[in-house]
């Protein structure tokens, strides 16, 4: 073989070497494309969005059926625009395709925000079109994978009211759904639609599903029967359902202010155990104790303020940002004035609330007297239905955890730690403790810082449920002091028993007696309460006890 005719089938095997890699890399760059690119007739999910601007409305009709058939997540939300008349376009080529959400601007296939868009105009649609997108939008939210949404679309046809086509959907639904919350609400809005027909056992049969039924929708069609219907027997059946749903709903009614009686008594527990320390454990009557409280919900504002990207977080930062300068405060308070009036307490009484009213000047001072706006991070934020008639916001619900969060680390900090052995040895024998080697002035300091971080943190939790101001800590010395004169001084078992119980017992006396009035009978109750056990719900035990 000659050199010439090597090198002839070698550059031969090179030609054909490269031809099979580009018929590859083809192969794979169509094997890979994805499914909303534009790919010669079949047009994916970009291409149908960006042809609904286009073309006449039975042309737009057929896109919409076509774009029905794709899955992509930004399918329910571009045909719910187009039937709000909230889809958008401009004249370019191709054209850009918008949903307008209040006053957001978003790309109708990616769902990202768009800013310079000039020349949106709204993609018209004709009654026909709206019931296709209705229809289609049913199917589609009836068979989505999440069950909020399939309870949602079936909470629309109960609200809207439900054709024979809509039937058909919920009957089909019905089958497969493995949700027992949207197979209820498929049984309300199955039984509405027979209420209304005319066959007289099919409406029995409704009312007797509905009975056990929440939604107002059923509430108000079974009314309509027990008022208007001619029919004695159906009149009688209507009346039994409604007695039926009301005890239903006078239950969760109390479950509802048994919950928020909880969460305001968390509210008072992060209150005052801060002051169960300080004047349960110490002896000392700290009318700054509210002032503290205002510190730690003035450092939540702070930290929103230096880290203006980071709201998600600034509740997590604030809690040790809260507990570290309100506790330094507080130390402050304790080795300047406290440690000089020890065994005073009236002087002690005088000498902090002098000291809560320069607190309060120098907030308006350096922050000015108006209230500062905190922002909720929205993991706290909205709210948690349960059933049409019981709501619980997260607000609350972790306002209540965190409170109970609180109380259990202090109680292990008591109990189960070197410093907590310590405050219990000097506030039970100061000089016992000292004849033992413990340094009571430090002790003091600390336990004093202890209370008073407690209280900053307090002021945290505090900061999303009310005004964050000057005045802020008043509103709560009063109660704060209830709570452990109630529970028993020194014990934090009883500031915990005493804060939920004067929670509830506010709670359930409001809806009768007004605001105010139920906290002067709860005021007088304590007071007579304290005249039979003037040492409270949990008395101390021990030395303690006969000081």
């Amino acid at each position: 073989m000659t050199s010439h005719s090597f090198w002839q089938r070698l550059r031969a095997a090179g030609l054909w070497l490269i031809l099979l890699a580009g018929l590859g890399l083809g192969w794979t760059a169509q094997a890979d494309s994805p499914a909303n690119e534009y790919t010669p007739g079949t047009p994916g999910f970009a291409d149908l969005v960006r042809q609904l601007p286009q073309g006449s409305l039975p042309q737009r009709a057929a896109t919409v059926t076509e774009l029905a058939r794709l899955e992509h997540e930004q399918l329910i939300a571009v045909l719910t625009a187009l039937q709000d008349g909230n889809l958008q376009a401009n004249r370019e080529t191709p054209p850009v395709v918008a949903i307008r959400d209040g006053n957001l601007t978003l790309d109708a296939i990616t769902g990202e925000p768009l800013e310079g868009i000039s020349g949106l105009r709204r993609i018209p649609v004709n009654n026909s079109l709206r019931s296709q997108l209705r229809s289609l939008l049913a199917q589609l939210n009836l068979n989505h994978a999440e069950a909020q949404v399939r309870y949602d679309a079936v909470r629309r046809f109960i609200r809207d009211g439900i054709d024979s086509d809509g039937i058909a959907l919920l009957l089909e639904r019905q089958q497969s759904e493995d949700s027992g919350r949207v197979s209820a609400a498929i049984d309300t809005a199955l039984a509405l639609y027979q209420l209304q027909g005319v066959d007289r056992d099919q409406r029995l049969q409704a009312i007797d599903s509905l009975r056990g039924s929440l939604e107002r929708e059923a509430r108000n069609a079974l009314t309509q029967v027990a008022d208007n219907e001619s029919d004695p027997e159906l009149r009688a059946a209507a009346r039994s359902a409604l007695d039926s749903i009301q005890t239903r709903i006078q239950f969760y009614r109390f479950v509802e202010n048994l919950f928020f009686g909880l969460s305001l008594g968390s509210i008072l527990l992060l209150a005052a155990i801060g002051l169960a320390i300080t004047f349960g454990v110490m002896g000392v009557i700290n009318m700054a104790h509210g002032e503290l409280i205002m510190i730690g919900a003035y450092t939540t504002w702070g930290v929103q303020v230096l880290f203006p990207g980071l709201i998600e977080w600034s509740l997590l930062i604030a809690i040790p940002a809260a507990f570290i300068i309100a506790g330094l405060v507080g130390i402050a308070i304790e080795r300047g004035v406290i440690r000089f009036l020890y065994g005073r307490p009236l002087e002690t009484l005088l000498a902090t609330f002098g000291i809560s009213l320069v607190l309060q000047q120098a907030v308006r001072t350096l922050f000015s007297p108006l209230n500062r706006p905190v922002t909720s991070p929205e993991w706290i934020s909205g709210t948690l239905t349960l059933n049409p008639v019981l709501s619980i916001t997260y607000t609350r619900l972790y306002i209540l955890l965190f409170g109970l969060m609180v109380f259990f680390a202090l109680l292990l900090v008591m109990k189960r730690t070197s410093l907590g052995l310590k405050v219990r040895a000097v506030s039970q024998n100061r000089a016992m403790a000292r004849a033992v080697g413990v340094r009571s002035s430090w002790i003091d300091a600390l336990t004093f810082g202890l209370g008073s971080g407690i209280a900053g943190v307090a002021g945290v939790a505090l900061s999303q449920i009310t005004n964050v101001g000057p005045n802020l800590g008043q509103a709560y010395i009063i109660d704060s002091f209830m709570v452990v004169v109630f529970g028993g001084v020194g014990n934090l078992w009883g500031t915990l028993v005493s804060a939920m119980s004067l929670g509830l017992i506010n709670n359930f006396l409001e809806p009768y007696a007004g605001a105010m009035l139920a906290k002067v009978l709860v005021l007088v109750m304590l007071i007579l309460f304290i005249q039979k056990k003037p040492k409270g719900l949990f008395p101390q035990k021990g030395r303690a006890a006969a000081d």
